[in-house]
């Protein structure tokens, strides 16, 4: 058995089994039951196991458990996509034949030229590259403006949108007009990316920064809850043009696990459509305004040395 992350297998199939009525299941429910959501020998019943083999597995020893076990122990616990393909995540860990030691830093990683000619063809809409620790790896100009915040709060780069969510509370509650449901989201997707690559030396160090110094994300990382976030609607409120709501899509690129290409997209005819065009020119004059002030800065310091030279 891998010690690994046996605290991670007991605590998500125990929050898992918590959060399913035995009326949902077909089973008899009633006021005198002493755990919320199911029991053990419930589980074991609909998963087709015994008793003692689920009681092994809720301690954490995912050890030797074949695909049909998880696959029924996923039934049985009405796991949706993301829930089930942790477990088998957490299984494929616990389940290494050799101990890994955790890879080096990833924080380098660089995007090929061809993708951010993608996200830069990209005019109607914020587009955006990610990976799986909510660390922003490439955008395009609509999302750099859009999430103009986050690249004012963080001096680190590339800006990460946990260390913004949970550390930098006031600008992310601005930005975040639900901002509760946001950081739920995105500690869900840290979540199911700390189980897929539990090795990762980044994906550690964060997840110790932001328990340290942020109460509300303990409690949203022991809920255990994982999300695999792929479609749906975003809101936001931008300092300069206000309200912003999109029609989200996200894919997973298959050469970089881990990594997801971001699609925004305002309705036509929608406040949220007329607002990126004033976004779109207001970040481009914003961009052209810095390289001239670096331009001039270089400029300055070069200054001395060329008069030292005459």
């Amino acid at each position: 058995m891998s010690a690994e992350n046996s605290d991670d297998v007991r605590e998500f199939l125990t929050t898992r089994r918590a959060k399913v009525r035995p009326e949902q299941v077909d089973l008899p429910g009633g006021p005198n039951r002493r755990v919320p959501g199911l029991r053990r020998t419930e589980v074991a019943l609909l998963a087709g196991v015994s008793v003692e083999y689920y009681s092994r597995l809720e301690r954490g020893n995912l050890s030797g458990v074949s695909e049909a076990v998880l696959n029924a122990i996923a039934t049985a616990l009405l796991l949706d996509e993301a829930e089930r393909r942790h477990l088998f995540d957490l299984a494929r860990t616990a389940n290494a034949s050799t101990v890994r030691r955790p890879r080096s830093s990833s924080r380098s990683a660089t995007i090929r030229p061809g993708l951010q000619l993608m996200l830069d063809a990209v005019t109607g809409g914020p587009a955006l590259i990610r990976n799986g620790r909510m660390d922003i790896l490439a955008t395009n100009l609509l999302a750099r403006a859009v999430h103009v915040e986050a690249y004012s709060a963080l001096r680190e780069r590339p800006v990460n949108l946990a260390r913004f969510a949970f550390l930098h509370r006031e600008s992310a509650e601005r930005f975040y007009p639900d901002w509760d449901l946001a950081a739920d989201m995105i500690v869900a997707i840290l979540r199911t990316e700390a189980g897929r690559d539990p090795y990762d030396r980044d994906m550690q160090d964060l997840i110790g920064e932001l328990s340290t110094r942020s109460e509300e994300f303990r409690r949203k990382w022991g809920d255990h809850n994982v999300r695999r976030h792929v479609t749906g609607v975003k809101r936001f409120l931008h300092p300069v043009v206000g309200d912003l709501e999109f029609l989200f899509e996200g894919t997973e690129l298959p050469d970089h696990p881990g990594w997801s290409l971001n699609v925004y997209m305002a309705e036509p005819g929608t406040p949220t459509a007329d607002a990126l065009r004033i976004l779109a020119s207001w970040e481009a004059t914003r961009e052209q305004e810095d390289t001239t002030e670096q331009g001039r800065s270089r400029a300055t310091q070069d200054v001395p040395s060329q008069a030292a030279d005459g």
